[in-house]
């Protein structure tokens, strides 16, 4: 079995976008877990065995190029599928007093560091991966009715062109192992 080192492409780039419409795309679908491996083994959609060693802190692309090949207008396209993300946004208590805003942020981080759920903490926003059922997400911010934070689902792809490696790592790699030890990012600057 051949052991691919690099990415080639990504279907996003112009030039990738005009080739992969004559070719013969053979796709492999990775959970956000394994996405964010730099070395593992996958099955494409042809029952295909790929492995994959890039090297350490790579980050993957959904619509990541594995393989061309020109010849034969051939391509192994990786697909990477990503849960949402609840986004908490605090903004609006930067109107609010220091005591309010330690208050406030103290509660959030209670009701979130009691369910054990990861969190990245970006500007003003706190992420927090979809590790259980949406609904019950909903129901803990409803439960604790915390003044001053709007909060929204966002797709995985609408979140992470904003973030860095270490904080995609941080909210799609491994966010649904319980097992792991939790631990919050943080940044000062309102975004």
């Amino acid at each position: 079995m051949k052991i691919y080192h690099a990415i080639v492409g990504n279907l996003r780039d112009p030039e990738w976008a005009a080739r992969v419409k004559d070719a013969d795309v053979e796709t492999i679908e990775l959970d956000q877990w394994t996405a964010q491996k730099s070395r593992f083994a996958a099955t494409s959609d042809r029952k295909t065995e790929y492995a994959v060693a890039l090297e350490r802190h790579s980050q993957l692309l959904d619509g990541d190029i594995l393989e061309y090949d020109p010849a034969d207008r051939r391509m192994v396209v990786l697909r990477i599928r990503l849960n949402e993300v609840l986004v908490a946004d605090l903004t609006s208590l930067a109107r609010e007093t220091p005591e309010e805003i330690i208050h406030i942020a103290l509660e959030l981080g209670h009701a979130i560091g009691n369910q054990h759920w990861p969190a990245v903490v970006k500007g003003c926003r706190v992420m927090v991966p979809l590790t259980v059922d949406k609904k019950v997400m909903e129901s803990v911010m409803r439960t604790h009715r915390i003044e001053h934070v709007d909060y929204a689902f966002r797709s995985g792809e609408e979140v992470i062109p904003y973030l860095a490696p270490h904080e995609i790592r941080r909210l799609f790699g491994g966010a649904s192992h319980a097992s792991e030890t939790e631990h919050t990012h943080h940044h000062h600057a309102c975004v």
